[in-house]
């Protein structure tokens, strides 16, 4: 049997395909599971390389993206950084808005925070709503 994260994973890829071509892109697909991106599109003799990312809202009404991956070795769990000169675009999926949100992971520093409920302080200023993160950069 899978792992329960695998499933959610293969969600998050699986609908951002079907957002991806809905605009338009051709999907690409990599030959390994290796690679440091899950999907690679094309459009406009254009091409990028994309990282899917399953992501739920946390209890304060965003999406928070760290920009590491983390996996099991017989030694523990080891922790890395993303090479972000090797992915284009970080795409997130989140099952409660049924959405996917896109941007360049280049522009941000070790992470980011995508508000989906506006804050209960009223804050507006850097607040980054993940309703303006809809399109491919």
């Amino acid at each position: 049997m899978e792992h329960h994260t695998k499933h959610k994973g293969d969600l998050g890829v699986l609908k951002a395909q079907v957002d991806l071509y809905e605009k338009g892109y051709m999907i690409l697909y990599p030959q390994t599971e290796h690679a440091p991106f899950d999907l690679v599109i094309y459009k406009d003799q254009v091409f990028k390389r994309v990282q899917v990312k399953y992501r739920e809202l946390n209890r304060k009404g965003f999406l928070e993206v760290r920009f590491r991956s983390s996996y099991s070795t017989s030694h523990g769990i080891v922790t890395k950084m993303v090479d972000k000169k090797e992915i284009d675009i970080y795409c997130i999926y989140c099952p409660q808005t049924d959405e996917c949100y896109y941007f360049d992971p280049k522009i941000f520093h070790h992470s980011i925070n995508l508000r989906v409920e506006a804050p209960k302080n009223n804050q507006l200023q850097n607040v980054k709503y993940a309703r303006d993160y809809r399109e491919v950069p």
